[in-house]
């Protein structure tokens, strides 16, 4: 079954929109030109991962003495982070950001004539 979320152009780039079809809940983020979708239930307990803050990624920056002199920012690595706990995700893929064995549950997405739909089992 194919479910409409909207137009592509309604959609906020950088940006989650949070669709309910029944029970189930999914965050659809737009990156670009691209779209995500992946169930808003995260791996760690259940919390409404999809809806957290999005950020790039974040990597320490180590010196040559192997100390860590701070944090810096990927922006071609976005993430969004569970409000509940700060677990992180992967926008592009679902994974965990420290653990790429751990995901969220993929939605599949269609662009089709200028709208976006999802395709629910």
């Amino acid at each position: 079954m194919d479910v409409h979320v909207g137009a592509f152009a309604d959609l906020e780039e950088d940006a989650q929109t949070i669709v309910t079809i029944g029970d189930l809940e999914v965050g659809v983020f737009r990156l670009g030109d691209a779209l995500f979708a992946y169930e808003n239930r995260c791996a760690h307990q259940g919390g409404p991962a999809c809806e957290g803050k999005i950020i790039p990624k974040v990597v320490s920056v180590v010196g040559k003495d192997r100390v860590v002199q701070g944090d810096d920012f990927k922006d071609e690595e976005m993430h969004f982070v569970c409000p509940w706990h700060g677990w992180e995700y992967d926008m592009r893929t679902g994974r965990h950001a420290g653990n790429p064995k751990i995901r969220l549950r993929p939605v599949e997405v269609i662009r089709r004539d200028g709208q976006v739909y999802l395709r629910i089992d």
